[in-house]
């Protein structure tokens, strides 16, 4: 089972370095291929975001199918589609070449859904949150096409550097063709009820949203930063490629930072740290500053971003075990998306004013609500394992407010009484009265109470059918940090056998 593990992860991970090269390939040669095809600064952002849109929408239905056939088949496939795409962006001549042919390279971005859906069945899940950190350093690809494609292109011109991808395409269907797994476990429920078990859940969403700010932001400053560097900066396209390429790298890096850190600490508040990481690089790139605190800025963003991408992963499979594939699938398109929007929304912006400071201001404030969300996602999640505690635990359980009214009690509590939910919500725990005790006896319990927070004593009570019974009762008054009582919690047992 370990060399299987290793191969697995070796082989998808090596797969979705591929597929990231291929999918980058215009934004890492747009300076080359705009000497042969001029193209306006819109044109050129249109261009270079293009591949995302594919690349995102077709992660639903790839982490689908790779719940249903495995990740050999869809390896296999994608690279060989692939084929089509590269060769007709190496034979283009025209602005709508580049367009249809950077629509299909997409293919290339959506095979991560492969490995995010597959890796996890090989592994224990608490080391879910590693292995698709490890699996995410795949993400290198970008920067991989982004260093050497210009390089290459220095040399031999970027038409043949684009058809050099399609020996590599080959060479890894025909790796996953006889190393993939033919025994890969399937899911085999349909995609619409897959589906409908999913979209209602606001968890779900709340993902999305933080994929699709962190992979997001790291999409679109890998096809941003090599146009950007050149114009703006006026750098060489060698130095723009090499210093995009160290952006990507330190945020692949960071990817499997973030899953170790998950599996080990609360994935919140890592979140939590992520986001406010966003948002000061977001209002530090918004003044425009000099090439030194952009570096900053950006390197910031990748830091950031990178350790977002590999936590976020950790949620998944913590709320949706069953639904791994089309929840993975749903939250890595959004990621995909995350990346379409802000080139064209910083091109628009400075073709508007002059600078590009409203676009990076958004970054920053959509990382500020993500922060105030994933607080509260924080203390919604504490409060549910509270409850769960109580819930599980097989002691019977009395909530009431500091009135005394019932708020909740657990299901010990029902087997114990015979009382539901429904019957004691909303009223006074007398009704648990037997009638063995007089006025005195309570008297004095909830003096107690009132004085020390705590009263504990054999009591009769008498169940839901009039029967009576002995119990052992613990009362505890529950106060807020000011000392206020909040609640009163009971614990019950029953004694009757024993006297």
């Amino acid at each position: 089972m370990s060399k299987l593990r290793s191969v697995q992860l070796s082989l998808q991970t090596s797969s979705l370095i591929t597929g990231f090269m291929v999918w980058v390939l215009i934004s890492s040669l747009i300076s080359f291929i705009k000497e042969d095809i001029p193209l306006t600064d819109g044109q050129t952002a249109l261009v270079t975001a293009v591949p995302v849109i594919l690349g995102s929408i077709l992660r639903i239905p790839v982490g689908y199918y790779t719940n249903r056939f495995g990740a050999r088949i869809i390896h296999s496939i994608s690279f060989i589609l692939l084929l089509l795409p590269v060769f007709l962006i190496s034979k283009a001549d025209s602005m709508a070449d580049l367009i249809i042919g950077g629509l299909l390279i997409g293919i290339g971005g959506s095979v991560f859904s492969v490995g995010v859906t597959s890796i996890p069945k090989y592994y224990p899940k608490e080391n879910h949150g590693f292995v698709n950190g490890i699996y995410g350093l795949g993400n290198a690809g970008t920067a991989i096409s982004t260093f050497a494609a210009p390089v290459v292109a220095k040399s031999i011109g970027w038409a043949q550097t684009v058809q050099l991808y399609l020996i590599l395409l080959l060479v890894f269907a025909a790796l996953n063709i006889f190393l993939g797994d033919r025994k890969e476990q399937k899911v085999t429920v349909s995609l619409v009820n897959q589906f409908k078990g999913v979209y209602k859940n606001s968890t779900l969403w709340f993902i999305c949203l933080f994929y699709f700010i962190t992979f997001g932001a790291f999409v679109a400053f890998t096809v941003y930063l090599p146009n950007f560097l050149t114009t703006h900066f006026e750098l060489d396209r060698v130095d723009a490629g090499l210093r995009t390429a160290g952006f990507i790298v330190l945020a692949t890096l960071m990817r499997p930072t973030g899953g170790f850190l998950a599996d080990k600490f609360n994935p919140y508040k890592i979140l939590m740290f992520v986001f406010i990481g966003l948002a000061l690089a977001g209002v530090l790139l918004s003044f425009s500053p000099s090439i030194e605190l952009y570096s900053a800025g950006v390197l910031t963003i990748a830091l950031a971003a990178g350790i977002g991408n590999g936590t976020i992963f950790k949620l998944v499979p913590m709320y949706f075990s069953k639904q791994a594939g089309i929840v993975n699938g749903i939250v890595s398109a959004m990621g995909g998306l995350g990346g379409f929007f802000p080139p064209l929304v910083l091109s628009f912006v400075f073709n508007a004013t002059g600078q590009y400071s409203i676009g990076f201001m958004a970054i920053s404030e959509f990382a500020l609500v993500s922060f105030v969300i994933v607080v509260w996602m924080f203390y919604k999640d504490n409060l549910f394992i509270e409850k769960q505690i109580i819930h599980e635990t097989k002691e019977a359980i009395l909530i009431t407010n500091k009135n005394g009214i019932i708020e909740d009690i657990n299901a010990s509590f029902t087997k114990l009484t015979g009382y539901t939910k429904e019957d004691v919500i909303g009223k006074n725990p007398s009704i648990l009265q037997s009638g063995k005790h007089n006025p005195e006896f309570y008297q004095n319990m909830w003096e107690s109470i009132y004085k020390s927070g705590y009263w504990e004593g054999k009591i009769y009570n008498k169940r839901k059918n009039g029967e009576l019974y002995h119990q052992w009762i613990t009362i505890s008054a529950i106060k807020s940090k000011s000392g206020e009582v909040k609640k009163y919690v009971g614990m019950l047992n029953d004694i009757s056998v024993n006297g």
